[in-house]
């Protein structure tokens, strides 16, 4: 079987669910293809789904903030009601602890530029506001083995507050919420399908599937996660990028049960000091993620389908007893409990959202773990710069740029550029 579209996403977690809904407001018709059985099933699903806008840059920062009211008015976005449910932004906060990696005054600047609510606190506000938390400075973050780990703080830190950041209570059910409000517009998903060979013949890109099913269509998105590399080799895509993507095993480990009186209530925590971010979730308990410190060996993958899917006890002890250093009341359980999932990840932790050197071949990627928050731009974003780039216009030359509709800034996509300088500002690490 042979279907034709105007485009063809290739991807469905919540970037490119977002990117598919966007196109088909346009008014083209939109195939998605995904090897998972329903949308959201790889990194999405493994997603802590902080909204936050702590970023190094300004596009990074404006982005965000955009993408902040989109979440508010999830429904109106989406444009839908789904009758499975729809995903839920909880208005928590976010407390980002002071850190050299993103400079708090750097930081402040760019949120006054945006016009982003927050307040900067000193330790004593710090402890005060955020009950149970230790203001110590433990930089830098310490293997559990080191002898050095349980060394009392070398001084204390503030924090800047960001009242209306949060998270998203079900990561996958936000994908699903936009494959299904673009299905609900004519949109067509694929599943269960893995792409074996993507060519360009004539105008057309021609995507053959696992089960020899093709899709033609004259632009093609690549929105592919970890396997978005992958794609582009298929294509023969990627010899001019100057960023590099690649898959990387990370974990995300659960603590059941805080206690106290700010479990009902506690904020994000950014703690680049200790190298781990916590969120809470909406039953009582507490995600513990990575900030990627030194003392973390990073698990770079060749393939992402080899990625062991469970938690393991090494990295578990490492990041949990972290954050029992940051909340000395938490209890740390015996047993790992959590996820593993891959991010895709570029090499300056910028996502690249751009055209490549083939015409009518896009790329969403680099995304993962730190673009959750940003996905429902991401799609009027990418369809923004396909409009401009198939009508003509040279996007490396002189880069388009999208008027965000809530907040009027100017966002520089050039700035997501396939082909543009490592950002000498970003604090190295899933922060951005």
């Amino acid at each position: 079987m042979t279907l034709t579209a105007d485009a063809v996403v290739i991807g469905c977690g919540v970037v490119g669910a977002s990117v598919a809904l966007s196109l088909r407001r346009s008014g083209r018709s939109v195939v998605v293809l995904d090897k998972g059985g329903a949308p959201g099933h790889g990194s999405t699903s493994a997603s802590s789904a902080i909204v936050r806008f702590n970023y190094s840059t300004w596009a990074g920062v404006a982005t965000s903030w955009e993408s902040r009211f989109r979440w508010e008015a999830w429904e109106d976005h989406l444009g839908f009601r789904d009758p499975a449910g729809l995903a839920r932004f909880e208005r928590r906060g976010m407390v980002f602890l002071d850190t050299d990696a993103l400079p708090r005054d750097r930081m402040s600047a760019l949120f006054r530029r945006a016009g982003i609510p927050f307040e900067e606190w000193d330790a004593r506000a710090l402890a005060a506001r955020v009950p149970g938390i230790d203001a110590g400075r433990y930089h830098p973050p310490k293997a559990i083995s080191d002898p050095a780990f349980f060394d009392d703080a070398a001084g204390s830190l503030g924090a800047v507050f960001t009242p209306d950041a949060g998270f998203v209570d079900d990561p996958q059910l936000a994908a699903a919420n936009l494959a299904r409000a673009a299905e609900a517009l004519g949109a067509r998903l694929l599943l269960r399908r893995t792409v074996t060979q993507v060519e360009r013949v004539g105008q057309t890109w021609r995507v053959v599937l696992s089960d020899d099913d093709v899709v033609e269509a004259p632009v093609v998105v690549n929105a592919a996660g970890p396997w978005s590399g992958a794609v582009n080799r298929l294509a023969e895509i990627g010899d001019d990028f100057t960023i590099s993507v690649t898959p990387l095993r990370q974990e995300v480990h659960h603590v059941p049960r805080l206690t106290g009186p700010s479990a009902a209530t506690m904020p994000v925590v950014s703690d680049v000091d200790l190298g781990t971010y916590l969120r809470p979730d909406a039953t009582g308990g507490l995600l513990v993620g990575s900030t990627e410190p030194e003392c973390d060996p990073l698990e770079w993958l060749s393939d992402p389908d080899a990625a062991d899917p469970r938690p393991t006890l090494d990295r578990f002890e490492a990041q949990v007893w972290r954050a029992a250093r940051r909340l000395p009341d938490l209890a740390v359980p015996s047993r790992p409990s959590g996820v593993a999932g891959v991010y895709d990840a570029a090499s300056d932790w910028t996502p690249i959202y751009d055209r490549t050197a083939a015409p009518g071949f896009y790329v969403a990627m680099g995304t993962s773990g730190n673009q959750f928050k940003n996905a429902p731009l991401v799609g009027d974003l990418m369809t923004t710069l396909i409009d401009a780039v198939e009508a003509g216009h040279d996007h490396d030359a002189d880069p388009v740029v999208l008027v965000a509709p809530h907040t009027g800034h100017r966002i520089d996509l050039g700035a997501f550029s396939r082909r543009r300088e490592v950002n000498a500002d970003s604090s190295g690490t899933v922060v951005g």
